[in-house]
């Protein structure tokens, strides 16, 4: 079953009983870098009452109600994410207390929304789970190598020069046995270690 994740980040900003909710989903890589998001967003609203966010992010996944009721904020927006069957995805809502109690259900409606309105405007794109490789050839093999490259649109990561010329891959993980195969074909000598 396929997995999705978003092309780039989207933000709205909902009024609710005079209650400012400002959502934002984005892509991120795994759980460093929503802390990150998260905490470059309080800075951002300093004078905000609650920062709550939900991450989908594999054996990474977590969610906060940064004071919020337990079970109001993160649970809600973490199902919204998994409703949608995204991967490697923040969301977050900024939310300005305006005086007016919204309730326990109030606010699963409030925070539900926020992520969901947010998702209207990002673009899902399908995950394809990637792999590294390290390829170790002899300099008179690396243009054609290179020129294979470029053909299949694989990212190169690094190159380096020693006795041997070393490229480092990034490349959809399904097509990995097919590849070593090709590398082989222009490089009969390659070494070819896998990194990921």
């Amino acid at each position: 079953m396929p997995t999705f994740t978003l092309a780039a980040r989207a933000e709205i900003e909902l009024e609710i009983r005079k209650s400012r909710f400002i959502g934002i989903v984005m892509p991120v890589e795994g759980r460093e870098a929503a802390l990150q998001e998260v905490e470059r967003m309080r800075a951002a609203h300093r004078g905000a009452t609650h920062v709550c966010w939900a991450l989908m992010a594999g054996g990474q996944s977590g969610m906060s109600d940064d004071g919020e009721p337990s079970g109001t904020a993160g649970r809600p927006m973490l199902e919204v994410l998994r409703h949608h069957e995204l991967d490697g995805v923040l969301a977050m809502v900024v939310r300005y207390y305006g005086g007016i109690k919204l309730g326990a259900g109030g606010l699963v409606r409030a925070y539900t929304d926020a992520v969901a309105s947010a998702l209207k405007n990002a673009e899902r794109t399908e995950r394809v789970a990637q792999a590294e490789i390290e390829i170790g050839i002899v300099y008179a093999a690396e243009p054609q190598l290179r020129h294979w490259l470029a053909q299949h649109k694989y990212e190169l990561l690094e190159s380096r020069h020693d006795a041997l010329a070393h490229l480092r891959l990034r490349l959809p993980q399904a097509q990995l046995d097919q590849a070593e195969e090709a590398i082989r074909r222009v490089a009969s000598n390659a070494s070819i270690k896998r990194i990921i």
